[in-house]
């Protein structure tokens, strides 16, 4: 009788498992749509989860998967590297100003990278991490990207995110008003999406944007390599499969779910890339201008946490002066705090 029961037992878990791969392959299968190249130009040779890698975190200014067109509302690079146990995040403002690839050498917002992508037919998302590429001088190996739809859904189906807002807002969104107090808050879909949109009560501006949005998708990646995440995984990839886009294989997805699990909170650094905002051209356009040297300093910085030579943003060798050199964290030690625009 024993022999039995475990028999139906082991019978329904490997039935279930079985669901639960065919959905996620085939969920995986819909969102996957690999750029137009077989490698990155800033890369030697093809590379593996084992080595440290980057991932472009794209969120668009569309609602639905089937808009054509596209702008990018939030660029997010991802520095990984597996063999520190370590993560150093950079948010690209969407006003910044930037050369676009496949553009015939035209400079103006960063995120009109799609536009110029899909004009020259080397697409939207191809030249979007071309554009990303030439203007920190870094690989981008992998990338994500969501609607606002794929969004509000992913955050609700792993039961909301928390965080703490820095202070008390109003902030419309999809023709509804949502209000924020100061401390901690439990948002859904909706309100974790008119959270991180917010910028013009926002006294630092898209700075202050970007610090939240890398806290909601630091809460949201959290949710999602839970274990509790695992009975919510019809709705989760319901969200992916219609609202999300990505180059990673399926193995290539399990690896970075297990890489990120490894990292500690006191490991995921962020930095912050400086600026300032200027209407000062003849168009009076809004553009948030980086300087060559800021450039090169976040570049070198990210390059170090990829185990890259260091270069110029040409590509050429590059020593940084001592007091440039970006600091080394030893493995077991906490992160610290310094002047230089890390947060």
């Amino acid at each position: 009788m024993w022999l039995r029961i475990l028999t139906v037992f082991m019978v329904g878990i490997i039935g279930v498992s079985s669901y639960f791969i065919y959905q996620v392959w085939a969920a995986a299968e819909q969102s996957f749509d690999p750029l137009n190249r077989d490698k990155s130009d800033k890369r030697d040779k093809e590379i593996t989860m084992e080595d440290p890698f980057t991932v472009l975190l794209v969120g668009t200014d569309v609602r639905t998967a089937d808009a054509k067109d596209w702008r990018s509302d939030v660029l997010m690079v991802a520095a990984v590297n597996p063999k520190k146990n370590s993560i150093k995040m950079l948010s690209i403002p969407r006003d910044t100003y930037a050369a676009i690839s496949n553009s015939n050498g035209v400079k103006t917002k960063i995120n009109s990278a799609p536009y110029y992508g899909t004009r020259s037919q080397v697409g939207p998302m191809t030249n979007t991490v071309q554009t990303v590429e030439n203007f920190l001088n870094i690989p981008i190996d992998y990338y994500v990207r969501i609607n606002f739809n794929g969004f509000i859904e992913a955050v609700d189906a792993v039961g909301g995110v928390d965080v703490n807002v820095p202070f008390d807002f109003n902030m419309r969104l999809f023709y509804k008003w949502y209000s924020f107090k100061k401390g901690p808050a439990h948002l859904n879909g909706h309100e974790a999406l008119a959270y991180v949109r917010m910028r013009k009560s926002d006294p630092e501006g898209d700075l202050g944007r970007n610090k939240r949005q890398k806290e909601v998708i630091q809460a949201l990646m959290n949710q999602m390599t839970s274990v509790k995440t695992v009975t919510k995984v019809d709705d989760l990839l319901k969200a992916v499969g219609n609202n999300i886009s990505h180059n990673l294989e399926m193995n290539q997805m399990i690896a970075l779910q297990d890489t990120y699990r490894k990292i500690p909170k006191d490991r995921m650094e962020t930095l912050e890339i400086n600026g300032e905002n200027s209407k000062n051209n003849p168009q009076g356009v809004w553009y948030f201008l980086v300087s060559d040297q800021e450039r090169l300093r976040i570049s070198t910085i990210l390059r170090k946490q990829l185990q890259l030579p260091l270069e110029t943003l040409d590509g050429q060798p590059y020593t940084p002066p001592q007091s440039q050199e970006p600091e080394e964290i030893d493995e077991g030690t906490e992160e610290t705090t310094g002047t230089s625009g890390i947060n």
